[in-house]
C-alpha cells in the first residue's frame, strides 16, 4: 500500500509558490510507494504543475476553496472555514475521508493546525493534550523540545506526557537508546519552580524505565545536558524563536567581522560557515510532529522555503515508517498506573 501524505498547499508565509516548488523539487527522490495529496485551490495547483510540465501519478489533488490566513484566530477559523485547506487536510489525516492519508503537512497557521488536528484527527488513546516536538541541533547532538507552541497553559499531567512522547521520538527517530529527559526550570535547585513544574517532576520520579535527570536551565539547553527538554508551549515557542534569531544574528556577526578584518579570510572560511549554517538552519530540518494526535501531523515553519517542504516530506515519510505513534500508544498504556496514582 502506498504511503499517502496530504500537504496544505495554501499554508505559509510564502504559499502557494514555495510549497508547490518544494513538492515538485521532492519528486525526483520521492519513494515510488509515496503519494502526495495536494490540498488547496485546484486552479492554483494545476497552474503550477502545468508551468513546469509536471504530470506525475504520485500527485493527487483535493480542491478546497477557502484559506485560513496566518493571522486568523485558530479555533474560530477552523469552525468558520470548514472548506479550508487546513481543515480538509486534517480530515484526510483522520483516515476516515474518501482519500485516507497516513500523514499531513502544513506550514500554515500553527494554532489552526493544532485545533483542526484535535477536532478531526482526535487524540491517540490515553493522550490528554497534543504537543509540538521540535528537534533542535546542538553541538553535542540534537535535543527534542516539547512543547513548542501547542499548549501554553498545560497541567503537570500534560508536561509528563510530553516527556514520555518526546522520549519515544528521541528513541525511534534519533536513535538515542536511553534519552535523558529534563524539565525546563528557572534553576536546577530542588526548591525552585512553580507548582506546575514540581507536579510534573513528581510524576516523572514515579515513572519506571525513564532516564529523568531533573531540571535544566535555559543556558543548559545547548550544552548537552539533556536529550529531551519538557516545557509549556509559551516558553517552548519563545525559546525556539529566540534560538532561531540568535543563530542568524551570530552568523551575520561572524561574517561581518571577518570581512572587516580581511576579505580574503571569508573565502577560506566559507566552506566551514556553509556547513555550520546548514546544520543550524531550520529549513533543513523540515517540520515538527504534533505528538498525541491520532495520525501524523507535521507542522512546518511559517516562513518555509521550498527546501523546507522537501525536508518535511522526507521527515514525515521516516516518521510514518518508524511507527512512532504505535510506540507512543504502547508507552502511554504501559505507564497508565503512574497517571492513575497521582493525587486528585
Amino acid at each position: 500500500m502506498p504511503i499517502r501524505i496530504a500537504i496544505d498547499v495554501m499554508g505559509g508565509d510564502h504559499a502557494p509558490d514555495a510549497v508547490m516548488k518544494g513538492i515538485i523539487d521532492a519528486l525526483p527522490s520521492l519513494a515510488q510507494d509515496a503519494v502526495l495529496v495536494l490540498v488547496g485551490r485546484e486552479d492554483v495547483i494545476r497552474a503550477h504543475l502545468a508551468e513546469r510540465a509536471i504530470n506525475d501519478p504520485r500527485l493527487e489533488i483535493v480542491h478546497t476553496p477557502d484559506v485560513i490566513e496566518m493571522g486568523d484566530t485558530p479555533t474560530i477559523a477552523v469552525r468558520g472555514k470548514p472548506n479550508s485547506s487546513i481543515v480538509q487536510m486534517a480530515k484526510l489525516g483522520s483516515r476516515k475521508a474518501d482519500i485516507p492519508c497516513d500523514a499531513v503537512i502544513s506550514a500554515g497557521n500553527t494554532g489552526a493546525c493544532v485545533a483542526a488536528g484535535q477536532m478531526h484527527m482526535k487524540r491517540l488513546p490515553g493522550v490528554h493534550r497534543p504537543g509540538i516536538a521540535v528537534t533542535i541541533p546542538a553541538f553535542h547532538g540534537p535535543v527534542v523540545l516539547c512543547d513548542a507552541g501547542a499548549n501554553p497553559e498545560p497541567k503537570p499531567l500534560h508536561l509528563w506526557q510530553y516527556g514520555i512522547m518526546a522520549e519515544v521520538v528521541a528513541k525511534k527517530s534519533l536513535g538515542i537508546q536511553n534519552p535523558r529527559v529534563a524539565l525546563m526550570n528557572i534553576g536546577a535547585e530542588e526548591g525552585k519552580g512553580s507548582d506546575l513544574i514540581k507536579g510534573a517532576r513528581d510524576l516523572f520520579r514515579r515513572t519506571p524505565n525513564i532516564n529523568f535527570i531533573g531540571y535544566v536551565e535555559g543556558r543548559d539547553f545547548f550544552n548537552g545536558a539533556a536529550d529531551v527538554v519538557v516545557t509549556d508551549g509559551f516558553t517552548g515557542n519563545t525559546m525556539l524563536k529566540t534560538a532561531e534569531g540568535l543563530a542568524a544574528s551570530l552568523f551575520q556577526a561572524i561574517i561581518t567581522e571577518i570581512m572587516e578584518k580581511d576579505v580574503d579570510l571569508l573565502t577560506k572560511f566559507e566552506p566551514v560557515m556553509k556547513d555550520l549554517y546548514k546544520k543550524n538552519d531550520y529549513h533543513e530540518h523540515g517540520g515538527a510532529p504534533l505528538l498525541g494526535v491520532n495520525g501524523v501531523m507535521m507542522i512546518a515553519h511559517g516562513s518555509s522555503k521550498p527546501k523546507t517542504i522537501v525536508a518535511a516530506i522526507n521527515k514525515t515519510l521516516e516518521y510514518v515508517r518508524n511507527h512512532v505513534n504505535d510506540a507512543i500508544v504502547e508507552r502511554i498504556a504501559e505507564l497508565a498506573p503512574v497517571e492513575q496514582a497521582q493525587p486528585a
